[in-house]
């Protein structure tokens, strides 16, 4: 019997790194759900369609294109009346030419997922240009599109394992509100928020997918909860927002990050 074999090193070689992975990802999630201070908010931009308009977009990006991402958490840290006054604060990194490994079209199928997890999370120390540590910030890696009218973007994804966020957006000035709105769901995906919207018809789920579900008469809504995306105008009707003022945190999303710790 080969004690040492190359599968049985192979296998312990993974189960060290999925070990050394999930120590590094436990303290990264103490760093982040403490909110004594804020945390720190990376947006590396990519070319996302390779177009020389989206390049073009991309040198044109300040920090004043995510001042409502900000903004938003200042707002909902009063609400929640945090200790911390602006719980995140975005900076913008440099640009990225290489793209993020794609998910697995099957998400359910759980070792496709985890082994992308893990590329994705090697990628982005391959690609995140500076020696800073990653334990107690977010990093944002945007691909931006021009977009085909009639034809929605790619899934945007927030993974809490490694404080990663891949996001889609849209690279026109028009649509620069909306695309903070997306990054945000996405931050708050990181730190531990889950979907408050139904997968099959993205209608907001009640009551934690609505920022007033004890309100009367329950409908419309006038604000989205920010993990469901939309706002309830009817039961079966929910229409975009039109920017972060019109979204909320939830108290279902505020008790998964730790706003609240109240049962």
């Amino acid at each position: 019997m080969k004690v040492f074999s190359f599968r049985n090193i192979r296998v312990v070689i993974l189960l060290s790194a999925l070990a050394a992975a999930a120590i590094y990802t436990k303290e990264q999630r103490l760093n982040t759900t403490s909110w004594y201070q804020p945390i720190e908010v990376v947006i590396f931009p990519i070319n996302g369609d390779g177009s020389p308009k989206t390049d073009n977009y991309i040198q044109t990006l300040s920090l004043k294109d995510f001042q409502d991402i900000d903004k938003f958490f200042i707002r909902s840290a009063k609400k929640f009346h945090l200790i911390v006054e602006q719980p995140v604060i975005t900076t913008l990194g440099s640009t990225i030419t290489s793209h993020p490994p794609a998910p697995p079209e099957d998400r359910s199928a759980a070792l496709k997922v985890m082994l992308w997890s893990m590329k994705l999370r090697y990628w982005a120390y391959q690609n995140t240009p500076d020696d800073t540590s990653n334990k107690g910030r977010i990093r944002l890696y945007v691909l931006y599109h021009q977009g085909k009218k009639g034809q929605a973007l790619q899934h945007s994804l927030g993974l809490s394992k490694g404080l990663i966020g891949v996001i889609h957006a849209y690279a026109k000035p028009k649509q620069t509100k909306q695309n903070a709105i997306v990054m945000t769901h996405e931050i708050l995906h990181t730190v531990g928020a889950s979907d408050k919207y139904d997968y099959r018809n993205n209608q907001p789920v009640y009551p934690d997918g609505y920022a007033k579900p004890e309100q009367k008469p329950l409908y419309p809504q006038r604000f989205a909860e920010i993990m469901a995306g939309r706002i309830p105008i009817s039961s079966n009707q929910a229409d975009m927002p039109k920017d972060l003022r019109f979204c909320l945190v939830g108290d279902t999303s505020a008790k998964e990050i730790n706003w609240i710790t109240t049962p």
